[in-house]
């Protein structure tokens, strides 16, 4: 599927008619110029639609409607792409370099660790791809087209986005995302976001006729297309109005699809990712200025520079974590799959990451905190009785309007019975509409009423429509609003919201014969009569309160952005034990510069009748306060937000634009399941970190072993193809830790990458390993006098087993701050790898293979001496534990 969360701007590079970022079919432009009928024709198409046997045919020669980049990638590119990581280029390196120096042996082996690791990547990434894919058929976005049937009958239709082809006539209406680039055929009121192309935040009004801007500053032909005002871009997103449409271009053919690499490149690095960089950096420093410490000591100590340079060669590969790529994609894909139990759909995996670093989470009231089921509680009149016409009112509104239809007119509808009554079918007709935008925040239909006069029915919030009210109706009469009245009314509209209603106001005005037209405008919305008002309830969820107290436990903090009203909201999260200090409006926030809201935001947690530029502006503002944000919501006016955010959460039965914009989709929208994917996040964190940490302090210790040995021993305590084995098991060992449980300590708190914590770790795990590899090193000279130029392989046997068995050993120190075995036990799949491995340390000196490596069989005697020394090391790491522990507050 498409992802439009980044936001690509223009740049001024020329190309032959259009600036590079900018670049577009001359068929495109030309159907924004031609006549509707020259482009239908042009197509092959008609305003009744395309035939199912056509669309057929069409999308099996023009392929289905993706961007290459984004969609399917060739396998064999997914293969080739994984050379271009930095350890595996660095091993590369390292491989040619020992073939021309004659170490065939070792260039052949590291290149079997290059192959392993991007295999086992490819692997990885390979069923990741197709669980994603699998994943997201589940929650794929629908269009509404016209199509003709086998009997000649168009009719509407939705289908995949995938599935459109040139030629399809679409509808269009709020929350639709525009599934190519199309030419307006009609329009009403029909506002885009351009904002995915353009970074303009303002959306934009889209005509069916072309008009030429007042200043033209390109000649015809080379203008900016997202400038052309009856041409709609793929990727954009309806915010309001409604539409037709005819699709000129799709998936790479359109001006989204020649912007997807320059996007892509633009994209802001996550958190994870600069943690992964960081710490990727952190150990080339450290290979960096360790090898050639190395080389200088072997080299003047031995005089044996070609061998030196291969073991200083053969360093470098040991302290290059090749099995990091492998790793971090096995815990994401494991991380998906569990989360895909619990109906939550990952559509960018590194998203699992960001979740378990999410300290805030910010959310929509409606759904979230309540059933998201809203029930009509009272139509009164503007004194507040129980008045039966201002539901009829309200229900021609909602009956005719034909943008998006929400909760709130889905509890009017309901009143079928009013169908009946009203004789809907025999006595109105629609004429027109006036649709909703969150400027207005109200919506208008216009009907013909028994063909006597036409009648507008406007609904919508109460404070909006008093500003286009003269008159209310009492007891059937038409008065003046006066400023006494308006006071009575905002005395009923303050009681139903003290009670936890939502309450819209219902007005009307009627045009008699000599005024009546056929092209309303938002300019006749003036002088209505208000009517009285609806009023809703949305009922909280019994589970909403118990999930805001583990949210809190967990570390994570909830911010309502509502963009309903103070009084309703505070009663809402009264009933759910959600504390309510101060509520920020949304004049108060863009009444802040950017220092005062990221000052203010960080105490607050309710921001009520917010915009939804306001509650993208609210999220920017704890990001640079120094949280990772999380937002859930499902609405047109989240798309802002849900793209602004660290992570964008929403649900299935989200408009089309939420679900786009979204990293997750829940195919349930409930806190306990937010609940359940931080956890999940977290854990995939922690064994990440945990493999970084053991691999940084293992490979660190061994290093610091090998400078104490160049400079005091006069021969090589290892050979570089026996490290280069040793570094290969040990990574081997480790491709399972994806699998391993989590102690509950370790992910109580939401997880952030810390390379400074990674390399503090390093710094006081790795010389411990050192100590007893030095230990190691005395016994075998002075008990098993390996010191002779004979006895040489058996100490290189003796410090790779022992080597080896630590490395992995310690694995079960490392994994948990607790008594391993006793208090915290490892997987199964980690368990039985580092056995396995633990097993061939000890039978490879016996074999034929470790026998062409240089191994020799060790004295039975030095596996006593080795088990002291192994016991000691478990307990002197246990001990430094505790200490780190009482001194840093943290491990894992």
């Amino acid at each position: 599927m498409l992802s439009f969360r980044t936001q690509a701007k223009s740049t001024p590079a020329k190309r032959k008619l259009l600036p590079a970022s900018l670049r577009i079919r001359p068929q495109t432009l030309d159907g924004a110029y031609n006549s509707v009928e020259d482009v239908l024709l042009s197509q092959g198409t008609a305003e009744q639609g395309l035939s199912d046997r056509e669309a057929k045919e069409r999308l099996t020669t023009q392929g289905p409607n993706e961007v290459t980049a984004m969609g399917r990638v060739p396998l064999l590119w997914q293969f080739l792409k994984n050379f271009g990581n930095p350890f595996v280029g660095l091993l590369c390196v390292l491989s040619l370099v020992s073939f021309f120096l004659g170490n065939i042996q070792g260039a052949v082996l590291i290149l079997v660790m290059v192959g392993i690791s991007v295999l086992m990547r490819f692997i990885q990434e390979f069923r990741s791809n197709r669980t994603m894919a699998e994943l997201r058929a589940l929650v794929g976005t629908t269009v509404t087209v016209l199509r003709v049937s086998d009997r000649g009958e168009s009719r509407r239709q939705e289908i995949p986005l995938r599935e459109v082809v040139t030629g399809d006539i679409v509808i269009l209406s709020a929350g639709d995302m525009v599934p190519g680039d199309v030419r307006m055929l009609s329009t009403r009121d029909l506002f885009v976001s351009q904002s995915v192309l353009t970074g303009e935040a303002l959306p934009v009004e889209k005509f069916e006729t072309y008009q030429a801007p007042s200043r033209r500053t390109r000649p015809l032909g080379r203008e900016d297309p997202t400038e052309v005002s009856n041409l709609g871009l793929m990727g954009t997103d309806v915010v309001s109005g409604t539409g037709t449409a005819v699709v000129l271009a799709t998936g790479d053919a359109t001006l989204f699809g020649s912007l997807t690499k320059k996007a892509i490149a633009q994209r802001a690095l996550t958190s994870f990712d600069r943690g992964i960089n960081q710490i990727s950096w952190l150990l080339i420093r450290a290979m960096l200025l360790m090898v050639p410490i190395v080389l200088l000591l072997n080299g003047f100590s031995k005089g044996d520079w070609g061998s030196s340079f291969l073991f200083a060669l053969s360093v470098a590969v040991g302290l290059t974590p090749e099995m990091l790529p492998v790793v971090i994609a096995a815990n994401l894909t494991r991380g998906a799959i569990a989360m895909s139990r619990n109906r939550v759909i990952v559509k960018r995996l590194s998203s699992i990451e960001d979740l378990g670093a999410m300290s805030v989470l910010c959310t929509d009231k409606t759904g979230t905190l309540t059933i998201d089921r809203i029930i009509l509680e009272r139509h009164l009149d503007v004194l507040g009785n129980e008045d039966d016409e201002v539901l009829e009112y309200a229900y021609l509104n909602s009956y005719f309007q034909s943008g998006l239809k929400n909760l709130l007119d889905a509890a009017i509808l309901e009143h079928a019975e009013l169908h009946e009554t009203l004789r809907v079918s025999d006595s109105y007709r629609k004429v027109d509409e006036i649709p909703f935008d969150f400027g207005r925040r109200r919506m208008s239909v216009i009907l013909e009423k028994q063909r006597q006069h036409h009648e507008l029915i406007c609904k919508g919030a109460v404070e909006e429509m008093l500003s286009i009210c003269s008159f209310a109706r009492l007891g059937g009469k038409s008065v003046p609003l006066t400023p006494q009245l308006v006071s009575q009314i905002s005395e009923v509209r303050n009681e139903m919201n003290e009670s936890g209603l939502r309450v819209l106001a219902v007005a009307y005005k009627e045009f008699g014969l000599e005024d009546v037209n056929y092209q309303y405008r938002i300019q006749d919305e003036t002088a209505l009569i208000l009517a009285g008002f609806i009023a809703f309830l949305d009922p909280p969820k019994e589970s909403t309160a118990e999930a805001l107290t583990e949210l809190r436990q967990r570390g994570v903090t909830v911010k309502i952005l509502t963009g309903d009203n103070e009084l309703v909201t505070r009663r809402i999260c009264r009933w759910v034990d959600l504390e309510v200090d101060r509520v920020l409006s949304g004049s108060e926030v863009e009444a802040m510069d950017d220092l005062e809201l990221r000052q203010a935001v960080v105490s607050i947690s309710v921001f009520a009748k917010l915009s939804p530029l306001q509650k993208a502006r609210v999220i920017s503002a704890l990001k640079m306060a120094g949280n990772t944000v999380g937002y859930l919501g499902d609405g047109i006016n989240d798309a802002a937000a849900l793209r602004e955010a660290d992570v964008g959460i929403s649900v299935d039965t989200a408009v089309d634009v939420a679900k786009e914009c979204a990293d997750i989709v829940m195919l349930e929208k409930n806190l306990n399941t937010v609940v359940d994917v931080v956890m999940e996040g977290r854990r995939n964190s922690a064994n990440i970190v945990k493999y970084v940490k053991m691999a940084a302090s293992s490979n660190f210790g061994n290093v610091l072993t090998v400078l104490g040995a160049s400079a005091f021993l006069g021969f090589l305590p290892i050979l570089p193809l026996q490290l280069l084995v040793q570094n290969l098991l040990y990574d081997i060992s480790q491709i399972t830790i994806a699998f391993d449980p989590v102690d509950a300590d370790e992910i109580a708190r939401p997880r952030r990458w810390e390379t400074q914590s990674i390399g503090r770790f390093m710094l006081f795990l790795g010389p411990i390993s050192s100590l007893f590899d030095l230990a190691t090193f005395g016994v075998l000279f002075w008990v098993f006098e390996a010191n002779a130029v004979t006895k040489h392989p058996v100490f290189q046997t003796g410090w790779f087993v022992e080597g080896l068995l630590s490395q992995t050993l310690i694995v079960y120190m490392l994994r948990t701050r607790k008594i391993p075995f006793v208090q915290s036990c490892p997987g199964g799949p980690l368990l039985i790898s580092t056995v396995i491995v633990m097993m061939v340390a000890v039978l490879l000196p016996v074999s034929f293979i470790g026998s062409a490596i240089g191994f020799v069989p060790l004295p039975s005697g030095y596996f006593f001496w080795l088990g002291g020394i192994l016991s000691l090391y478990c307990l002197a790491v246990h001990v430094i534990k505790k200490w780190y522990l009482a001194r840093f507050k943290s491990w894992i």
